[in-house]
């Protein structure tokens, strides 16, 4: 049995959650005396339940409300190198059954096994997001095993983003091994994308809508689409290699337009893209004083409720974008409405895009809610694995 410090649930904690498949605990359940208090962020640790029966292997952090990290059910598992390889195999060989090339998420943190850890694939390279302690403390040990398994030349590590300083770890984003000649060509959905692996948002690429962009293009054929909060081009380049007739792709970020840009000639499909760089509300609200239309309109907007606490004001958000997205729908058009917020459910967020498009003066059918594809699993004891809704309707003539 290896050698573990061991923590311990407090008499009221519910270890029933645990035995169940919930990967947390948090630290108001936890046996925090000095001894626990004292352990390094990312210790490996065993748990027990108040009456010191094993529960599994953990990772610890003292420094955050999520103190604890279920990493095996195993008592006796040893966190090492094997280990780390045995996970990444069972998680690649998921990936390598979807895609016929290397270019997807490859571990979904919970869900895969990894707590807090993310890895993109792009081809010969890999972003790997150390969002927990343990795998800031064990990344050089990732790294290895994520070569060893996938064969990649070269790792970005991306140690940026809330989930890091809810850890109280820094933020860190370079180039850990091999080399990387500019943004990385993407083909997704018969476009080719761009992605920027050290500059760029999140990863470079959000391959989770891989399945939204391609249920948007089924309806972009001959359209002339308006894609909002656009990043690189998701809905856009997706939609004009599905044959729309225009597509106007629409962001804050000049260089997330200038990767578009880019991926728009890779796709050869540049004389029938536009972008504008812009506040996406006060685009709306201009394009709809010109009296603008199209056929399909998608908003894929940041997280507007990130937390419970944000949940009021970003419904609110969300209401607002369909309410303008609405209005620039032409008649018996498309509307497509996306959000990426852990603490908006489907109903919640499906209800405020029904709302906006509602104060619009619109009415739509609701025809295809859409989600993370399947190289982004849930897992079902925990709901914050299964962040993405998408909302797809027609609207009124």
């Amino acid at each position: 049995m290896p050698d573990l410090p061991t923590i311990r649930l407090m008499p009221k904690a519910e270890a029933r959650a645990i035995r169940h498949g919930f990967p947390w605990v948090f630290a108001n359940e936890l046996v925090t005396d000095r001894r626990t208090r004292a352990l390094v962020p990312g210790t490996i640790a065993r748990l027990e339940d108040s009456e010191r029966r094993p529960l599994g292997v953990v990772t610890v952090n003292p420094n955050s409300k999520i103190i604890a990290r279920m990493l095996d059910r195993n008592p006796d598992a040893v966190i090492d190198i094997a280990w780390l390889t045995d996970r990444l195999r069972h998680a690649a060989a998921h990936r390598a059954r979807l895609f016929d090339a290397p270019f997807y998420r490859l571990v979904h943190a919970e869900a895969d096994g990894l707590p807090g850890v993310v890895i993109d694939r792009f081809g010969e390279a890999a972003v790997i997001q150390p969002n927990a302690a343990w795998a800031e403390t064990h990344f050089d040990m990732l790294a290895d095993a994520l070569r060893a398994i996938t064969g990649v030349s070269t790792i970005v590590k991306n140690g940026a983003g809330r989930a890091r300083v809810l850890e109280g770890l820094p933020e860190q984003t370079l180039l850990h091994s091999g080399t990387l000649n500019g943004p990385v060509p993407v083909p997704m959905n018969g476009a080719t994308y761009l992605a920027d692996l050290l500059g760029g948002q999140k990863t470079g690429l959000f391959f989770d809508q891989r399945p939204n962009h391609a249920f948007a293009a089924t309806l972009a054929k001959s359209a002339r689409v308006l894609d909002v909060f656009s990043h690189v081009g998701g809905f856009s380049l997706a939609a004009l290699a599905a044959g729309a007739a225009s597509a106007h792709a629409v962001d804050s970020s000049a260089p997330a337009l200038a990767l578009a840009e880019q991926g728009a000639q890779a796709s050869d499909v540049q004389a029938r893209f536009s972008t504008q760089q812009g506040d996406a509300f006060a685009v709306m609200e201009a394009l709809a004083k010109e009296g603008t239309r199209f056929d399909l309109v998608v908003c894929d907007p940041p997280a507007f409720a990130p937390n419970k606490e944000a949940l009021t004001a970003g419904l609110r958000a969300y209401e607002r974008v369909a309410k303008l997205a609405a209005a620039l729908v032409a008649p018996s058009g498309y509307l497509g409405l996306c959000s990426c917020s852990h603490a908006a459910d489907l109903t919640s967020f499906r209800n405020a895009s029904a709302r906006g498009i509602g104060r619009a003066g619109r009415r739509g059918q609701l025809i295809h809610t859409g989600f993370a594809g399947p190289d982004h699993p849930q897992l079902p004891q925990l709901a914050e694995s299964g962040y993405l809704k998408a909302v797809f309707f027609r609207l009124d003539t």
